[in-house]
């Protein structure tokens, strides 16, 4: 008979045994496991088929279907579980742990399997995942202007030892209306929160976890509720760097793009920027002056960037004043100030 395990005991057990999900591959691709492979015993139609069988009909009309639907697949279940999972251990799990999963693990122990089974299947884990969220343990923001390199910043402090979270990084977005340019695909909201809850059970409670000042949005995707509630309570360090440096890593960053997606980023916050400024952009474009358009969006992060920092009551706020945009050097120097005020 096949094992119950609590979210906790799968995950961890999962590190050495293939995870399979056994839902549809559009669950799956909405949100799953980080690591776990999809082995749908319905197609996506499938199921919808079942479930209507199942409102009209009733359980037992469904099941029939079910079985009908599924008999001629049953080899081929067997077959790939074997190519996942040579040693025939393996982890199983649906959305809520009843007759999907139940299912297949009856096929794969009489196929000689030993199986695992996730008590209350994904819906459990992602239970789970938000308790991860509640025991926070002390958080620092790292802040500063558009350009400022602190996502660059952040790397460094990791290499130095510090528990660092690049949001922008799973979120495949720098957060500004140029976010995704040369980007990969974003994840769902769901994926991205269970990497994030993933990168989180990794982390000391006893020590401090860096992530980049960001708004409850990173492109597509959210900063779920209890996370954002708890970066907006904590201290920030916020690096002070000179326009001028800021304009230069902009420009390093998003040069490379062709004229007109850089037009069409532009035009996206032309209201924004007002009429006068989004000709100036424009032109600037056309003669390949980069700087000024980096300095004239700049105008309008900054602004939302001090506007958006001035509604955070009783948010401690650090200022670090750092004379360039050098990241190994400044990620040295904000452990060393952070450090200090916490003697």
């Amino acid at each position: 008979m096949a094992k119950m395990l609590d979210p906790k005991e799968f995950l961890e057990m999962g590190k050495s045994i293939p995870m399979v999900d056994v839902r549809t591959s559009a669950e799956f691709e909405n949100g799953h496991i980080p690591g776990a492979l999809n082995l749908p015993i319905f197609t996506n139609e499938e199921r919808v088929v079942v479930g209507t069988k199942y409102k009209r009909a009733g359980k037992d009309s469904a099941v029939l279907l079910g079985l009908e639907l599924v008999g001629p697949k049953l080899a081929r279940f067997v077959q790939q579980a074997k190519k996942i999972a040579p040693q025939k251990e393996i982890l199983l799990h649906c959305w809520r742990g009843g007759m999907r999963s139940g299912s297949m693990a009856w096929l794969f122990e009489t196929a000689g399997f030993k199986v695992y089974l996730l008590k209350g299947g994904y819906k459990a884990y992602r239970a789970f995942n938000r308790e991860q969220f509640n025991k926070i343990p002390k958080l620092v923001i790292l802040g500063g202007m558009t350009g400022s390199g602190k996502t660059a910043v952040l790397h460094e402090m990791q290499k130095l030892g510090a528990q660092v979270v690049d949001l922008e990084g799973l979120a495949n977005h720098k957060g500004s209306v140029f976010g995704a340019l040369g980007q990969a695909k974003q994840p769902t909201n769901e994926n991205f929160e269970n990497q994030l809850a993933q990168l989180w059970q990794t982390f000391d409670a006893n020590k401090p976890i860096w992530l980049e000042d960001e708004s409850k949005s990173i492109g597509s995707v959210w900063i779920n509720d209890i996370l954002f509630a708890k970066m907006r309570a904590a201290e920030v360090v916020k690096l002070n760097i000179p326009k001028e440096e800021r304009i230069k890593r902009l420009v390093k960053e998003y040069a490379c793009f062709d004229i007109e997606v850089l037009a069409l980023m532009v035009s996206k916050i032309e209201k924004r920027l007002g009429g006068l400024n989004v000709k100036r952009a424009y032109e600037s474009l056309e003669n390949n002056d980069f700087a000024t358009v980096a300095d004239i969006t700049l105008t309008y992060y900054d602004k939302a960037y001090l506007h958006g920092q001035q509604k955070r009551e009783g948010q401690t706020i650090h200022q670090l004043e750092l004379p360039k945009d050098i990241p190994a050097e400044n990620a040295r120097k904000v452990l060393e100030f952070y450090n200090s005020l916490n003697m």
